[in-house]
C-alpha cells in the first residue's frame, strides 16, 4: 500500500494543503521547527487516529481554530480507500470511504505505518513502557482482535485500580466484585498476552535474519517475554485466563495493600538477547541501536506477511543518528520495497548514492514546495 494524497486543514502550523506523494521515497527537507515532523505526524494520525508525540488532541489544532481535518487516498491491492479524521473538542470522527465508523477500533487498520524516530533506538535500552507501548501500536494494527483485547483490557484496569483504591481506604468492602473485575481483566489478559508471544515469535524469526546480516553473521537476536504471570509459555487463552485468576486471588490482600493491580500485561516486558547475552545488560551502544534498527526493519516483513500489503515507513530525522554501515543497511532494506517519508535538514552522502529518484519536498514554514532536483546539499 502507500498514501497517494494527503490534504490538511489546520493541523498544527498547516493551514490547508493538499499534495501527491511518489509511491517510493518521498523526502521532506528543511530547517528545524518548519514542519517536517508535523507532516510525518498527520500521516501517523490518520493511520492510527492518535499522535505518537501528544495525548492532547488539541495540540495538533492550529491555534485559535475549533478543529483539524486530516484526509488521504490510499492506493492498496484491490482498489484504493478514503480515509478522514476530524479532531475537535468534541473528540474524533473517522471516516472509510464516506462512510463515519462508530468506533476507531473499526477504523485502524486501514493505513498501515511504521514509524522509526531518533527515540526508537532506545527501544532496547529504554524503559518496559517503551517496549510495551511498541508491542502493543504495532500489533494493533495486524490484528483487530488483539486491539479489541487491548481496548477491553485497559477499560477494566481503570476499574479496577479504581476498586482497589477504594478497598485500600476502607471506602468500599465487596471482595466480591474485585473477583468479578479480576475475571474480565483475566479474560482480556489472557488474549492479549497469548496475542504477544504469538507475534514476537514471527518477528523474530524476520529480526534475527536481518540482525545477523548486518553484523555479518557474528550475532544472533533472540526475544524473551517477560510476564508478571507464572508458567505462561505454552499455554492456551484459556489455560492463561485461568492462571491469571488463580494469581490474582493469591494476590488480592497484597494488591488492596498497595491499591493497584500488580499483574497482567500492563507490566509486562521483553528482553533482548544476542548470542544468549541480554543487550539491554550487557550490549554496546552499538549493538543495542543494531538490536533496535532489526526490530524496526523486521515489522515491514512481518505486516506485509499477516496483512499482504507493505505498510508506510516513516523515518524520522533517522538517518543522522545512524553511522554509514546502518544507513545503508536501512536504505537497501527499503528501496523498491515500502514507500517511505523521510525527514532531513540535508541528505549525507550514503542517502544521496542509495536513494533512487526521491521525489522531494522543500517544507518552510508549513508551506511545501516540491524540488525537481535529485541532488540534495547538506545544510
Amino acid at each position: 500500500m502507500y498514501l497517494e494524497k494527503l490534504e490538511l486543514k489546520h493541523f498544527r502550523n498547516y493551514e490547508d494543503v493538499n499534495v501527491a506523494f511518489s509511491p517510493q521515497v518521498n523526502v521532506l527537507i528543511g530547517k528545524n521547527a518548519q514542519g517536517k515532523t508535523n507532516l510525518l505526524e498527520s500521516i501517523y494520525v490518520l493511520a492510527m487516529a492518535r499522535s505518537h508525540r501528544t495525548s492532547n488532541d488539541r495540540e495538533m489544532v492550529t491555534f485559535k481554530k475549533d478543529a483539524a481535518l486530516i484526509r488521504g487516498e490510499v492506493h492498496q491491492r484491490l482498489g484504493n480507500t478514503k480515509l478522514e479524521l476530524l479532531i475537535s473538542r468534541k473528540g474524533k470522527k473517522a471516516k472509510v470511504n464516506y462512510l463515519e465508523k462508530a468506533r476507531l477500533s473499526q477504523y485502524i487498520g486501514q493505513l498501515n505505518v511504521i514509524l522509526f524516530a531518533p527515540e526508537d533506538l532506545a527501544l532496547v535500552k529504554g524503559a518496559p513502557s517503551v517496549r510495551r507501548r511498541f508491542i502493543d501500536m504495532e500489533f494493533g494494527q495486524i490484528d483487530a482482535l488483539y486491539l479489541h483485547a487491548l481496548t477491553e483490557y485497559r477499560a477494566v484496569l481503570r476499574q479496577r485500580n479504581k476498586y482497589l483504591k477504594e478497598l485500600q481506604t476502607k471506602k468500599a468492602t465487596d471482595k466480591v466484585y474485585l473477583e468479578i473485575l479480576s475475571e474480565q481483566l483475566s479474560e482480556s489478559g489472557s488474549q492479549i498476552i497469548f496475542k504477544r508471544l504469538e507475534f514476537l515469535q514471527e518477528l523474530e524469526k524476520y529480526a534475527d535474519k536481518l540482525h545477523n546480516q548486518i553484523t555479518q553473521g557474528k550475532e544472533h537476536l533472540q526475544f524473551q517475554y517477560e510476564s508478571t504471570l507464572k508458567e505462561y509459555q505454552g499455554k492456551s487463552v484459556l489455560e492463561l485466563k485461568q492462571s491469571l485468576i488463580e494469581q490474582y486471588k493469591t494476590m488480592m490482600d497484597k494488591e488492596i495493600f498497595q491499591g493497584t493491580t500488580l499483574l497482567g500485561p500492563h507490566r509486562d516486558d521483553v528482553r533482548f538477547m544476542l548470542n544468549d547475552k541480554n543487550v539491554q545488560v550487557y550490549g554496546s551502544q552499538g549493538q543495542q541501536r543494531t538490536a533496535a534498527l532489526s526490530v524496526k526493519l523486521a515489522e515491514i516483513d512481518l505486516m506485509k506477511e499477516k496483512t499482504h500489503e507493505y505498510p508506510i515507513l516513516l523515518l524520522d530525522d533517522v538517518l543522522s543518528e545512524l553511522d554509514g554501515a546502518r544507513q545503508t543497511h536501512l536504505l537497501k532494506t527499503i528501496q523498491n520495497k515500502v514507500q517511505t517519508f523521510l525527514t532531513t535538514p540535508g541528505l549525507s552522502d550514503v542517502a544521496q548514492q542509495l536513494i533512487n529518484k526521491p521525489k522531494i519536498f522543500r517544507i518552510d514554514n508549513g508551506k511545501i514546495t516540491e524540488e525537481k532536483s535529485f541532488t540534495i546539499e547538506e545544510e
